[in-house]
């Protein structure tokens, strides 16, 4: 049988995740728009976005495209630090 008690707590530890990731991903992409870091545009092979005049990610859509920035950003900072 299932416990609809537990059930109901996964499911809004799953969502109070995903809200502070979203989150986290906004601030950055704020921060970086306001500093004129990132650019992007729709292209045929989908969006295209640019930090700091590098290509860091197309994908076929906007919020695909922007968590593959961050995550490729990040990724390219840790292994400088390392």
């Amino acid at each position: 049988m299932i416990d609809v008690r537990q059930l109901r707590e996964t499911r809004a530890l799953a969502a109070a995740g995903a809200n502070a990731e979203d989150a986290s991903l906004w601030r950055w992409f704020s921060a970086l728009m306001d500093g004129g870091e990132i650019r992007w545009c729709r292209a045929a092979e989908g969006w295209l976005v640019s930090v700091n005049h590098r290509h860091v990610a197309t994908a076929a859509s906007f919020d695909e495209a922007i968590r593959t920035a961050k995550a490729h950003v990040h990724s390219a900072m840790r292994l400088k630090l390392a």
